[in-house]
């Protein structure tokens, strides 16, 4: 989940990043200048002033000859990376699937979920009717219990974010497992909100034209859903799905309420739940569940859980039936009929991204592989494509930033010598995993049969919940890895108070040994030192060094980092990605810290590597000037206006223009380039942000 999982770019992002098509590499190969171990000049606009708008003087000219593909709905220049790491990958499975591996291997496991979505026939014949007796169960619903046992029965391990997949979730509340806040030894279970199929509650909700709009379409949609699923009165049934789904956003609570931590630190009871939450059989709930045995939950939005338990009560049944099955419908429409995966793709795809038309069936195949058996994907991959060699220099890589970070913090002057140890603690016990995880996960018991896609789908979101309620209680494995190897990308978990970072990333052009110490500190060096110092944002400052919640702050070092992370949340409230839309500083307030102090102390990093050497020119490029353009070309991209608009309100990541404007809070910046007070960034010193 994206709230305590802290990740480099946003899911929507990353997904359509790591699952590239060859046919997208070659785009990128027209369009993207070939990085010669060093920054890429030929993507750059220099007649662009950099003190006036940077992220264009760093990749003006990649966005100039960047066209974006029907079948895309975001380009970056990671995609240079994750291009290669799609090639790999797909190349993979399509290996496995030819090969006549013994069944019940994850090789064959691969094979047949790979089979399962390439054969369309199949589908065909088997997705509608293995979806219909789903359907006759929720029609038969009759009673508040029967409804609140098949609530209990719709409840989903909340990892669809974490291991990359893209389907939508039928339930109206999300299981995370987690180690606990107040117990961090052990693992707990996290409910969470639910319920919508619209991104957020702000698409419910808003009454811009734009989204009233959007709403009109997505109510033709789901009785579109219904009429193709063989359900009679599909508009009526719209009409009371959107109105239900419309009363449940107005009791959710917003993201930006959501990241603050010591909001979410409620631990309830069973009882709790009837006392708190009443309108909502909750012991049958928990029983249809698989959860009666629990002793405590941690409900991580309170109000949002009153709120819909309430409506449990108060809407009739058959509009919670009716939602139901929509969101049955939704959930498995790829694998349900061809007719059910277009429309979906029509309104999730073109209406709401803004995507022409649908990437290739085999690379949609090799993505669902990769999320759903990531684990067994990604073990052939980093044994092919992640050296021993190139684990060891990243991992010297890392331990030098982690040195810098720790010389950061301890030289600061606003921080008391109580606080300053625990953070020096929790730097110290800071758990690293470069490339792959120490151990895998077993997929021994999950099924998997080539010519029944729904069937796999409904058997693997089966096995990733029975997975995690299986830990509940059991001791934290502080090594967990909770990304795949294949995936261009990198995390930081409070709770583990750990950190990963998948092979795929630790590649050129971001970590490249043959380029110069300022490029590689730049691009990868600012990702890592982006990481680390989410163990410090406004999230991770909220766990100590054993990753229990607990205030370990004086109050006045508490009160200097709050000025200074509002100052930062206050400053890109001023960003507009659109006219009528702008940045949240709030809601992205987490990942901008980050982007601020791993800037910072991926720059200490970079000069500390140069022994008091002079660092080499690039062309016209001092080693400085290479450091801060190789950082706003991690950040290069052209989007699609919905897509974009989509990510601002939903995602706790700035758009990457913005994430490049963070120099402007880097004093190192200013002389380098030469940026004056006239200038469109410049920021008078007294009012750039450094906190750490």
């Amino acid at each position: 989940m994206n709230l305590i999982a802290r990740r480099l770019l946003p899911i929507a992002g990353s997904l359509l990043l790591t699952f590239s098509v060859s046919a997208t590499a070659q785009t990128a190969e027209k369009t993207a200048a070939p990085l010669a171990h060093g920054i890429a000049i030929a993507n750059m606009d220099t007649s662009v002033r950099p003190g006036d708008d940077f992220y264009s003087f760093a990749n003006g000219g990649f966005i100039a000859h960047t066209k974006l593909p029907p079948d895309r709905a975001t380009i970056g220049v990671f995609t240079v990376l994750s291009d290669l790491s799609s090639e790999r990958t797909t190349s993979i499975i399509q290996d496995a699937a030819k090969a006549n591996a013994v069944p019940g291997t994850d090789q064959r496991k691969i094979a047949d979920l790979y089979h399962s979505y390439m054969d369309e026939a199949a589908i065909e014949t088997h997705g509608l009717a293995t979806l219909k007796p789903h359907l006759a169960e929720i029609a038969a619903i009759s009673s508040p219990q029967q409804l609140a046992h098949a609530l209990g029965l719709s409840l989903r391990a909340d990892v669809d974010a974490l291991n990359n997949t893209n389907f939508h979730t039928p339930n109206i509340f999300g299981l995370w497992v987690a180690p606990s806040f107040n117990d961090p030894d052990h693992y707990a279970p996290y409910l969470l909100q639910g319920g919508l199929q619209l991104p957020n509650r702000d698409y419910y909700l808003s009454t811009s034209p734009r989204m009233q709009e959007i709403r009109t379409k997505y109510q033709a949609h789901i009785a579109a859903m219904f009429r193709l699923a063989g359900i009679s009165d599909a508009e009526a049934r719209a009409t009371r799905v959107l109105t239900l789904e419309t009363a449940i956003a107005k009791v959710h609570i917003s993201l930006a309420d959501s990241e603050d931590i010591h909001k979410a630190n409620n631990p309830w009871t069973p009882a709790d739940f009837s006392t708190n939450a009443p309108g909502l059989n909750w012991p049958e709930f928990f029983r249809a569940a698989g959860l009666d045995k629990q002793t405590t939950f941690i409900v991580w939005q309170p109000i949002a859980f009153t709120g819909e338990a309430a409506l449990v009560s108060s809407q009739p049944i058959d509009a919670w039936k009716d939602l139901l099955a929509y969101h049955l419908i939704e959930a498995y429409a790829a694998a349900s009929s061809k007719a059910l995966a277009d429309e979906s793709f029509a309104f999730f795809g073109q209406t709401l991204s803004g995507t022409p038309q649908q990437r290739p069936r085999d690379v949609r195949g090799a993505r669902l592989v990769s999320g759903l058996l990531g684990g067994p994907v990604g073990q052939i991959f980093a044994q092919q494509y992640f050296s021993p060699e190139a684990k060891a220099q990243a991992e010297a890589l890392v331990s030098n930033l982690i040195a810098a970070f720790r010389q950061r913090l301890e030289n600061l002057t606003w921080m008391a010598p109580a606080t300053k140890a625990e953070a020096l603690a929790k730097l110290g016990t800071l758990q690293v995993g470069i490339g792959y995880p120490d151990h895998w996960r077993s997929y021994a018991a999950l099924e998997v049969t080539p010519d029944n896609l729904f069937l796999n789908l409904w058997r693997s979101d089966l096995f990733e919940y029975h997975y995690d309620v299986g830990r509940i209680g059991t001791t934290v494995d502080r090594r967990e890895w909770t990304m795949n190897p294949q995936t261009v990308n990198a995390v930081n978990l409070p709770l583990h108070n750990g950190l990963n970072f998948p092979a795929a990333i630790l590649q050129p052009p971001f970590f490249d040994p043959k380029a110069p110490a300022a490029v590689n500190y730049g691009a990868i060096g600012t990702v890592i030192g982006h990481e680390i110092s989410h163990t410090f944002d406004s999230e991770g400052a909220a766990f100590d060094s054993k990753g229990r919640v607990r205030n370990w702050w004086t109050p006045e070092d508490l009160a200097h980092f709050n000025a200074a992370a509002a100052a930062l949340a206050a400053q890109y409230d001023t960003y507009k990605a659109f006219p009528d839309l702008a940045v949240n500083g709030r809601q992205t307030l987490g990942e901008n810290i980050a982007d601020v102090a791993g800037l910072t102390a991926a720059y200490d990093g970079y000069h500390a590597s140069l022994n008091g050497k002079p660092a080499p020119m690039d062309g016209n490029f001092t080693g400085d000037q290479q450091f801060f353009i190789a950082f706003a070309q991690n950040w290069g991209s052209v989007v699609r206006d919905a897509t974009l608009r989509q990510q601002i309100l939903t995602d706790p990541h700035a758009p990457g223009r913005f994430r490049a404007a963070t120099v402007r809070n880097n004093d190192a910046w200013y002389p380098a380039f030469d940026v004056q007070p006239t200038d469109k960034l410049y920021i008078a010193p007294k009012d750039r942000v450094q906190l750490w």
